[in-house]
């Protein structure tokens, strides 16, 4: 099973694009800031390279993640030997991946995935720490709705081009 590490480097990327639209000031951006009691004097002074710095590489580990969770043959690869690359690759692993090498290696199948990735993990672990937080809906929200697109896009690349 290749995996195309470019794939998976333009997908670390898409929260930063997805970030820069989804919190500017015309779409949730205002709200969010408001929800923070934050100012843009105060937004102004964090370190912008090492914010944009460490969420790619925070980025990067998602899709690490994300790609076991979309593309189903890395789980099977294991059951039976390894790649064939590795002296413990069973016969079956060739009848195998010529039978099911690329099922559900799609952009709509990873979009599947990375969607209930957001709904199912994202949004409950924000909605946990927003509620100890005491922050307001509007904030869990916030937050929720732009992992739960991040990862479907994420997902559908990861599954559709890695």
């Amino acid at each position: 099973m290749q995996i195309n590490f470019v794939a998976l480097f333009i997908a670390a990327i898409v929260t930063l694009v997805t970030g820069f639209i989804w919190y500017s000031p015309k779409v949730f951006g205002t709200i969010w800031m408001k929800e923070n009691n934050f100012t843009q004097e105060e937004l102004r002074k964090g370190n912008m390279l090492k914010i944009f710095g460490l969420t790619y590489i925070f980025s990067l580990m998602i899709t690490m993640t994300l790609m076991s969770l979309t593309i189903h043959q890395s789980g099977a690869v294991g059951m039976v030997g390894g790649p064939p690359l590795i002296d413990s690759a069973k016969p079956s692993f060739a009848a195998f991946m010529a039978d099911y090498g690329m099922a559900y290696r799609t952009f709509k199948h990873g979009v599947l995935h990375g969607f209930m990735s957001g709904l199912f993990f994202a949004f409950p672990l924000i909605g946990i720490n927003g509620l100890f937080e005491r922050k307001s809906w509007k904030y869990i929200f916030i937050h929720s709705g732009y992992w739960i697109l991040t990862l479907t896009l994420m997902g559908g690349i990861i599954c559709g081009f890695a």
